[in-house]
């Protein structure tokens, strides 16, 4: 393992900032990310660990160590007649390890298809699209604490998962290195396809039993669709998350847009498309210098060519703005913004 000076992070980040990290290293194993924490983290002012970078946005040089995890792998820990439990260890590429389990028919996360990043990352954000989120098959976790280098066993109610959210991105933030993540899927998988894009491409392909094959491949088919590939136009996915309001602003707001989308929640509350809002007001496919919304899908931000992550950032300030000044909603990243 080898520490490196003033290195470009511009290949580390889906939207392809050119950012440099004062130093940078590698770790592609259990010792090695020990040994950082045991003879090397003292030397440096900060640290950040990242994935696949496709969850960050870097506002400038980091002036500090970056920690890319490399630490890849997949195994079935043991299994009964219903279910199997899968760990991965976390610089395992997400989509990999969907593609592992739906050629095994191992049921449950074939609606997270395509999701950018890293396993590690998954739980972080509590990652979820079309029906589906990651406590849904969670099992556990090994995190090792980057003060002491012990290891220590999250189980799913220790990780308080939320809406893309967890403990790791609250008060457990920056004080753990998730090494493992263990999954528990269905040998007899129930398919879910309760979103209407996924039965409209079902319907298209005369498809009236669908395995979770067919429902990952729909799945891949929407996200290439709608959204723009990062390795051609910079971008982390959904800069914003879906808002979840009290339903008397909600119903004040149809009073003025009767067409706007709306999920009521089981808490009272009613979660309405940040994309919808965005769209509204006037964002959708609008550039602005370098960067600007996607015109597919205007919850994606990108980078056209060239901006720098101050920009971005300034950008998506500017959106969650005019949305507040419009609807009184204010939208939340869910980007992690590094300054």
């Amino acid at each position: 393992m080898t520490i490196l000076e003033y290195l470009s992070l511009q290949p580390f980040n889906t939207f392809g900032i050119n950012a440099c990290a004062h130093y940078f290293c590698k770790v592609q194993s259990k010792e090695e990310i020990l040994h950082i924490i045991q003879e090397e983290l003292h030397f440096y002012s900060k640290f950040l660990i990242i994935g696949g970078g496709s969850n960050i946005l870097l506002c400038d040089d980091y002036d500090g160590l970056v920690i890319k995890n490399k630490i890849t792998g997949i195994e079935v820990i043991r299994e009964d007649e219903e279910f199997v439990w899968i760990k991965s260890y976390s610089g395992t590429v997400w989509h990999e390890l969907v593609q592992y389990c739906v050629q095994h028919n191992y049921g449950g996360i074939e609606n997270l298809s395509l999701i950018p990043g890293t396993v590690g990352a998954a739980p972080m954000q509590n990652i979820g699209a079309y029906g589906a989120e990651i406590k849904d098959t969670f099992e556990e976790l090994e995190a090792i604490d980057l003060q002491t280098g012990t290891s220590r066993i999250f189980r799913k109610e220790e990780c308080r998962f939320g809406y893309r959210e967890s403990i790791f991105k609250r008060e457990a933030k920056g004080k753990f290195f998730i090494y493992s993540v263990t999954f528990k899927l269905s040998k007899n998988p129930v398919i879910n396809i309760q979103y209407g894009d996924i039965q409209r491409i079902l319907q298209e392909k005369a498809i009236s039993h669908p395995t979770i094959k067919n429902v990952s491949d729909a799945v891949i088919e929407i996200r290439q669709s709608k959204l723009p590939d990062p390795k051609e136009l910079g971008n982390a996915g959904s800069f914003f998350k879906n808002p979840e309001v009290e339903k008397s602003v909600a119903e004040n707001i149809q009073l003025e847009f009767p067409a706007m989308p709306k999920y009521e929640l089981p808490n009272g509350k009613v979660k309405i498309p940040a994309a919808w809002l965005i769209e509204q007001a006037g964002w959708k496919g609008k550039q602005v210098g370098h960067t600007g919304n996607h015109a597919k899908q205007a919850l994606v931000i990108v980078n056209y060519g060239n901006s720098t992550g101050d920009e971005i950032w300034q950008h998506a300030l500017n959106v969650q703005k005019s949305v507040q000044d419009k609807f009184g909603v204010l939208l939340e990243p869910e980007v992690n913004v590094i300054k």
